[in-house]
């Protein structure tokens, strides 16, 4: 049977690719999702071009228009949720629900940013001076390049692609290389919302081609970027010099606090499902349990009890928990996590081995590790795997430490019952968002979403702060 080629999005047209890369479903890796085209220099040159050529008119389109096509994006992702979650797990590796769940939440994006383009507000303001008239405005930043990660295919780009739009801008998207099935549906789905040609662009490939020629080029305004911190860091030198502006989301070391006087049943779901579910591959994941000594024996076993029942298997089957590790070389990553950890005087008390299934795939046992310090590799780099480790502490105060000890400062968790304690955390955690009694990964699409230290740089992403990286402020004076 003859694989299906998809091509990249320039200009209105669909336009093959310099050469072609296979999308292979890492839980079955003899299906092979499709064959993706591989932009070039070239390409990438054209994208911007038509980029730019679109911008004049669609910068002062009207409001109503471009809400409409972007509701109308949003339905027809909503209406088509479960064909699209399918496509996710496939070539992400989550549970077909959890790709369901996420298909979703991009069609939501997409509808609440169609009401916010009738919703961007200004200013009117008196002067100083007599007799003048002051107005502040928001207006389009330019032709934005998008570079999004594999982890969350279609959500991700989702809450990229709807902000730049909404307030007018124009659109190069690089999606990750790894996963460009998702990326290329939307696409598809825009290129039939009505939005006119070259208003987004599609192109896909290597970071090495696409990705660097995407940062440094004249014709692009702004970067947005998520992914690894050492390449953002590499994008946000690059954008200084030549005065972009940038955005970054660049992963955590999330911790997640648990107190004596937590619910203990709760405390262990939500940190199975922070430091495990989708495979541990998320920015917002919990890999350092925070643990207070008079909870600690309890929590473990009750731990490690919960671990054992996981189902880790194909993420299309029917009762799975946990699919596949994306890439073999995020699970060889992964693995070796393991063996630091243990090299370093870790103690291994559950899983952290390859798993053999019915299909070849990048399976693996959820790894737990116990007697750790604060100084520890494993403690101190981001994993991105089903990988957690436990430190243990006196107190609250000695958690609280513990928990902003650490580079990055994206999401942290608390699990307790008590208001004093729960209400300090939230305010002396030093991250971006604080998640009190719930999992640490796990946000709504309407709220701001993004952290301090390692982990972002710039304006958040997500909700009406979206606007302050998509727009640029303009101030009027007008002598009446």
């Amino acid at each position: 049977m003859s694989v299906q080629k998809h091509d990249n999005l320039i200009g209105g047209q669909w336009l093959p690719g310099a050469s072609y890369s296979a999308n292979l479903n890492p839980s079955n890796l003899a299906d092979v999702i499709g064959e993706y085209a591989q932009a070039d220099a070239a390409q990438l040159e054209q994208a911007v071009q038509a980029a730019r050529a679109a911008f004049p008119a669609w910068s002062v389109s009207g409001i109503q228009a471009r809400s409409d096509a972007l509701d109308k994006i949003g339905n027809e992702i909503l209406a088509r949720k479960e064909e699209l979650g399918t496509l996710l797990s496939r070539e992400e590796g989550k549970t077909r629900a959890e790709g369901i769940g996420e298909a979703a939440r991009a069609g939501n994006i997409f509808k609440f940013f169609a009401g916010e383009c009738l919703r961007l507000s200004g200013e009117t303001l008196p002067s100083v001076r007599p007799g003048i008239g002051v107005e502040i405005t928001r207006e389009p930043l330019g032709v934005i390049g998008l570079i999004t990660p594999w982890n969350f295919p279609i959500a991700i780009p989702a809450w990229k692609i709807a902000p730049a739009l909404a307030f007018g801008n124009c659109v190069v998207m690089k999606p990750a290389d790894l996963v460009p099935g998702c990326a290329w549906a939307i696409a598809e789905i825009i290129s039939r919302s009505g939005i006119p040609a070259g208003v987004f662009n599609l192109v896909m490939g290597r970071g090495s081609v696409v990705g660097d020629r995407l940062v440094n080029h004249p014709g692009i305004d702004a970067i947005s970027f998520t992914g690894s911190q050492g390449v953002g860091a590499r994008i946000a030198q690059a954008c200084a010099v030549n005065l972009k502006k940038v955005q970054l989301e660049m992963g955590g070391k999330n911790p997640q606090v648990i107190l004596d006087d937590a619910d203990l049943a709760q405390a262990v779901e939500l940190s199975i499902q922070s430091a495990f579910f989708s495979t541990g591959q998320r920015c917002t994941a919990s890999s350092r349990l925070i643990v207070t000594q008079g909870i600690y024996p309890k929590f473990v076993e009750a731990l490690k009890a919960r671990m054992a029942s996981l189902r880790i298997d194909d993420a299309l089957k029917a009762g799975t928990d946990i699919g596949p590790v994306s890439s073999l070389s995020q699970l060889e990553q992964n693995l070796s996590y393991v063996e630091i950890g243990q090299a370093e005087g870790a103690k291994l008390v559950a899983g952290g081995e390859r798993l053999q299934r019915d299909t070849d795939g990048f399976y693996m046992a959820p790894a737990l590790l116990t007697d750790t310090t604060a100084g520890m590799r494993i403690n101190r780099e981001e994993v991105f795997g089903p990988v957690a480790s436990i430190i243990t502490v006196k107190n609250y105060e000695e958690a609280l430490a513990e928990a902003n000890n650490t580079p990055f400062g994206l999401s942290a968790g608390i699990a307790t019952t008590s208001l004093k304690y729960a209400t300090h955390f939230k305010r002396h955690s030093q991250v971006g968002m604080v998640m009190v009694n719930l999992p640490t990964a796990g946000v709504d699409y309407h709220v701001p979403f993004g952290g301090r230290k390692g982990s972002s740089y710039g304006p958040r992403e997500q909700g009406r702060y979206a606007q302050e990286f998509f727009t640029v402020v303009k101030t009027a004076y007008t002598q009446a």
